[in-house]
Parts: C-alpha cells; sequence; structure tokens
C-alpha cells in the first residue's frame, strides 16, 4: 500500500482526482486528494488572507496530521507549485514527486514567473472585478478537456485567489534530495510553459518524463494512463 496525496490545479478542487482516486483505492492504495483552502468543496471559506503559503499549510498539514511517510505527492498544474514546496519542508516524509503537466518553480519565482507576461495580464484585469481578490475559472474547452467533461468542469469550477499567483515560492531546495521525480506532459495541450518544462526535464538524468495523451486536465480525460503511471513510480 502506498500514500498517494495528490494536489489539484488552480479554480479545481479534490472532486477532479475522483476517477484517479477510485481506481488507486481499488488497488489498495491510501488516496488523499483534498480541495485547497478556498476552492472546491472549501469555496465556502475564500478569504481575502488565502495564498499560495495557505495552500502549501493545506497539504504539509495532510502529511503531518496523519503521520503519512513514503508519500508519492502528485501536482497538477498550480499544484506543481505546491509540492515543491512541500517535499522542501518534509523531504523525509516524501519517497517521489510527480507533476502532472504542472509548474517546476524555483526559489524566489511566483506562478506568475512560470507562465507567459499574456497570462500575468490577463488574470489581473479578471480580477480587477473583486478588487484584485480573485480570478474567475477558465473554461473547461481552453484547457482541452474531452467535451463529454466540459459541462461537468466548467460547473465545479471557482474563483482562485489572485495572490496565490503573484506570491513568490521559498525554496531551500532540500527537496532536491528526493530523486524520484517524474514529469508527465500532456502534449496535446499548447502551453509554453509545460512544453518548455517538459523539453528541459527530459534532459536531464535526475527526471523521468513521460507524456499522455488528452488536455490539460490528464487525471479527467486519461484516468487510466495517470494511474498506470503513479502505481510505477
Amino acid at each position: 500500500m502506498t500514500n498517494f496525496v495528490l494536489v489539484h490545479g488552480a479554480w479545481l478542487g479534490g472532486w477532479c482526482w475522483q476517477r484517479v482516486a477510485q481506481r488507486l483505492r481499488a488497488q489498495k492504495h491510501n488516496i488523499f486528494s483534498p480541495s485547497l483552502s478556498g476552492l472546491g468543496d472549501r469555496a465556502h471559506l475564500l478569504n481575502d488572507d488565502i495564498d499560495l503559503e495557505t495552500h502549501i499549510s493545506d497539504i504539509t498539514g495532510i502529511v503531518e496530521s496523519y503521520d503519512l511517510s513514503d508519500v508519492v505527492l502528485c501536482g497538477h498544474s498550480y499544484g506543481g507549485m505546491i509540492i515543491t514546496a512541500v517535499a522542501d519542508q518534509l523531504p523525509g516524509n516524501i519517497r517521489a514527486l510527480v507533476y502532472l503537466d504542472a509548474l517546476v518553480p524555483e526559489d524566489g519565482q511566483s506562478m506568475f514567473d512560470t507562465v507567459p507576461q499574456s497570462f500575468e495580464d490577463t488574470f489581473n484585469e479578471q480580477a480587477a472585478a473583486t478588487g484584485g481578490k480573485t480570478v474567475p475559472p477558465m473554461t473547461a474547452e481552453a484547457f482541452g478537456v474531452n467535451e463529454g467533461d466540459r459541462a461537468w468542469v466548467d460547473e465545479k469550477g471557482t474563483d482562485h485567489p489572485l495572490k496565490c499567483f503573484n506570491q513568490p515560492i521559498r525554496l531551500t531546495g532540500t527537496y532536491k534530495a528526493i530523486t524520484n521525480r517524474h514529469y508527465i506532459l500532456a502534449p496535446s495541450f499548447e502551453h509554453p510553459s509545460t512544453h518548455g518544462t517538459y523539453n528541459q526535464l527530459k534532459e536531464d538524468t535526475a527526471w523521468q518524463t513521460h507524456t499522455l495523451e488528452g488536455g490539460h486536465h490528464l487525471m479527467i480525460d486519461n484516468p487510466d494512463g495517470v494511474v498506470q503511471i503513479l502505481q510505477t513510480v
């Protein structure tokens, strides 16, 4: 039995992992797929103080509260920011890091530092409607979600705190001691950040790289493929 901690991306919630979680539980694994503060089933807790550090604490709290060890920590998209920081704080608890079409930050970078300027400009413009506090969800179609699931994903999406996107991450570098590191790319989803990261990491012997068919939300579009890779990790 393996402890899997699955961290969702922006505008989503723990609900997005249910297909992956069901398959892993059927294999007798222990699954934690919480919604981050202010998102998903915790959207009622949205407040002006939620930032990147809040979400990092959400996940370190899961690991510490349940005394988890040998954790396979998987982060999707924005969740890559979070799992990097969690691994940096709790390297002894983590067996493997899995980045699912995710961001891989360096110390001092914010999420906005890892994406093209146009994203920052658009999100700041959209956040003006709430006084610069939250960003409305991007559509499922924009993320390349399969047509059958788009209405469901759009219905479940929730506003994301803007502070999470512009707060720099603080890393000591201890997470690099975790040598079991994987990056999974959705090649059909055209995004300069994920493709750029994958192209860089596939030449790095410290990483194992994979590709899966589907849109950016691979845990929805291709849960079998995600589970297969997670089980090999």
